[in-house]
């Protein structure tokens, strides 16, 4: 699978083209409140193709009440004894939310099937199972979009290796990061059968190449935008009251510290 050779998009053109996605995505913020509607986003991907980067590219001038991101810990010993996707049921949207699924219940079918967390049999059960589920999330009013981020070999190397060298960076390098790292045909194998399994007409998959992170992020977003039928809803128009007047009131030096 080959990334697309284009010239890299500089940041200028990238912060001005996102700066104008960024106010579509509060119109609609504002029209999934007025509607009652319920968005949800699923991110997944391979290590380091970007995942966190556009979830945050997208979140950062939206309410975080109406943006929810969910990125769920290991499973607790209770929930490792329930149906699988139980545990991130609770977690869809209700009316008026968005919510962003870094990692999903496809868990079961990428990390935990390639690192051997679960079995065969129940990776190949929750594939079975997974159209179902999510036909009856679509039935309940909810849309629901599906992003994979694909990341070239050479790419995802210069990052993790970036991940070990930056003290900015070295959280997000995990023990998990480096055992999966050596296995990328075992997770193009998985990759392709979860494809198979779930690339449903009521609940697509959209793969995008991200070598360039700021052309990935601005190509999501802006299918998002395409995906969900907004309007901005109507505004009543804005004008600052006047302030009150002192009245006798002296400023205080009420702070003995003062930083910056």
């Amino acid at each position: 699978m080959k990334a697309n050779a284009s010239e890299p998009m500089d940041r200028k053109t990238y912060e001005k083209k996102l700066r104008d996605l960024h106010a579509e995505l509060v119109a609609l913020q504002e029209w999934a409140k007025h509607a009652g509607a319920k968005v949800c986003i699923v991110f997944e991907g391979r290590d380091g193709a970007g995942k966190g980067g556009a979830i945050k590219a997208i979140t950062e001038r939206v309410s975080p009440r109406v943006f929810r991101v969910v990125a769920l810990p290991p499973p607790t010993e209770r929930e490792r004894s329930q149906m699988y996707v139980q545990r991130y049921l609770p977690h869809l949207p209700a009316g008026g939310e968005v919510v962003i699924f870094d990692r999903s219940w496809y868990n079961r079918a990428g990390v935990e099937r390639v690192m051997g967390y679960c079995t065969e049999e129940q990776a190949k059960s929750f594939l079975q199972i997974v159209p179902a589920v999510e036909k009856a999330i679509v039935d309940s009013g909810t849309i629901l979009l599906k992003y994979w981020l694909e990341v070239g070999q050479e790419e995802q190397t210069r990052r993790i290796e970036e991940r070990i060298t930056d003290p900015r960076k070295i959280w997000k390098l995990s023990p998990m990061d480096l055992k999966s790292y050596s296995r990328w045909y075992d997770y193009s194998r998985a990759r392709d059968e979860m494809f198979r399994a779930s690339d449903t007409s009521w609940a697509p998959w959209y793969a995008v190449h991200s070598d360039d992170k700021r052309k990935a992020r601005l190509a999501i977003i802006e299918h998002i935008l395409s995906s969900v039928p907004y309007e901005a809803p109507p505004r009543e128009k804005v004008k600052l009251p006047k302030r009150q007047k002192p009245d006798g009131y002296e400023e205080a030096n009420f702070a003995r510290n003062w930083i910056g």
